[in-house]
């Protein structure tokens, strides 16, 4: 059974898939309008959400199948009555589809392992690939290409967005470079590193990871930022986080450093008084609103990609 639970589960040709069907199916949705016909995908919440729950729920709607929405708070398996592993095994019997957005992400292997029908990971603190074969999808759409390409990411390495598009980068043979604050608790995880070192091997991608934000803005065709307080974090931790973060703010001065034809992108929800400055996220060259609307594209890219099984 192939699940989707970290970008590092495809290979080059897959991504290249995923997102070329995504681009299809964005430029003509009528040939796909009954592709899901009488399939139900369940979608399973336990954090927030805005654009994976309405993408998601509105891609089952228009490929002709069904959405059913259910958050953990309900389930016998979120009150501790379940084990995560029974629970799995029985929307098996009843769905064709199942994605989950979970913090945990060995919970999300755990029900995937026990899963006899495809399981797409909509976030955990570790990876979130649906958002990162949007992001590639937005980008080729914009650059007209997937390769000659450097990725500059500013902020939170520990981070499942930053963790997904340095396994993107490395299996696609683009640069990545990642700047942000020295630390096991701020750099991305070493297992994460490791993978990517070895998929880079094969690929040519250069990664590099430094707490220098003018270093890692020369040359860069994208941008990229991401909230210093995803969901795991503590509110407790903004002040501190703040004044550790602050010099990795994406503001004018430090994006127009980047190439002329660089492109901002960031995966929402923004903070325009941390992360970056108005006149960046609501500039020109921002591409944050293609980003979200291409979810809903690549969504059903995925659907019918792993229905197919």
């Amino acid at each position: 059974m192939k699940h989707l639970l970290s970008i590092a589960d495809l290979n080059k040709k897959e991504i290249l898939n995923l997102v070329n069907k995504g681009i299809d199916i964005k430029n003509n949705p009528k040939e796909y309008s009954k592709a899901a016909y009488e399939r139900t995908l369940l979608m399973i919440f336990e954090l927030p959400s805005l654009r994976t729950r309405i993408s998601f729920n509105v891609a089952m709607t228009q490929l002709g199948g069904h959405a059913i929405n259910y958050d953990t708070a309900f389930s016998p398996w979120g009150v501790g009555k379940e084990s995560i592993e029974d629970t799995a095994r029985t929307i098996s019997k009843y769905c064709n589809i199942t994605m989950i957005r979970i913090s945990n992400h060995k919970e999300l292997i755990k029900f995937a392992n026990s899963s006899s029908i495809p399981v797409i990971n909509a976030l955990t603190s570790y990876a979130h690939p649906c958002q990162i074969l949007g992001d590639l999808m937005t980008i080729k759409e914009k650059k007209k290409k997937l390769e000659n390409i450097k990725i500059a990411y500013f902020g939170d390495g520990n981070n499942n967005v930053t963790h997904d598009l340095i396994f993107a980068s490395s299996i696609l043979g683009l640069d990545i470079s990642v700047a942000c604050p020295k630390g096991y608790e701020y750099e991305p995880q070493n297992v994460v590193l490791e993978k990517a070192k070895a998929f880079s091997r094969s690929s040519g991608s250069a990664i590099e990871i430094t707490s220098n934000p003018e270093k890692v803005i020369q040359e860069a065709d994208i941008v990229y930022t991401d909230s210093w307080m995803s969901y795991r974090i503590p509110k407790s931790d903004l002040i501190k986080r703040m004044n550790i973060f602050r010099k990795y703010r994406v503001d004018k001065e430090l994006f127009n450093k980047a190439k002329d034809d660089a492109l901002f992108m960031h995966c929402l929800p923004a903070n325009r008084l941390h992360e970056v400055s108005a006149d960046v996220i609501d500039g020109k060259r921002s591409i944050v609103w293609d980003q979200a609307s291409n979810r809903l594209h690549i969504q059903k890219s995925i659907i019918l990609w792993m229905l197919k099984q």
